[in-house]
């Protein structure tokens, strides 16, 4: 596989990172009844390691898509519980990046 196959994949792991990112800033003064925003770091860092991963055609993309996907689906279902409008982008973002992820590692 080439770049231009996980194109993407790469730019929806792009939006998810820097929506988690955002979600953690903004909640970083804020209480949470759950996994938010901790599950941002552990996003923001699956995130960036699928991109490298994709950019370097890595035999370990698929793998690394994989475990991404599953950390996103965390991650949105804990942001998703959330009202804030930050949380709410957070959530879809994570949700489209798990999607993309799942067709790069099938």
């Amino acid at each position: 596989m080439n770049n231009s196959n996980f194109q993407s994949c790469i730019e929806a792991c792009q939006q998810c990172l820097i929506d988690c990112q955002s979600c953690l800033y903004q909640m970083a003064t804020k209480e949470s009844m759950n996994d938010c925003p901790r599950c941002c770091i552990e996003c923001v860092d699956s995130c960036q390691v699928a991109i490298k991963a994709m950019i370097n055609n890595s035999k370990w993309a698929k793998e690394y898509c994989k475990i991404c996907a599953e950390i996103c689906d965390w991650c949105a279902e804990q942001c998703g519980q959330h009202n804030h409008e930050h949380c709410k982008k957070c959530a879809e973002s994570c949700r489209k990046c798990a999607e993309e992820c799942r067709k790069m590692a099938a």
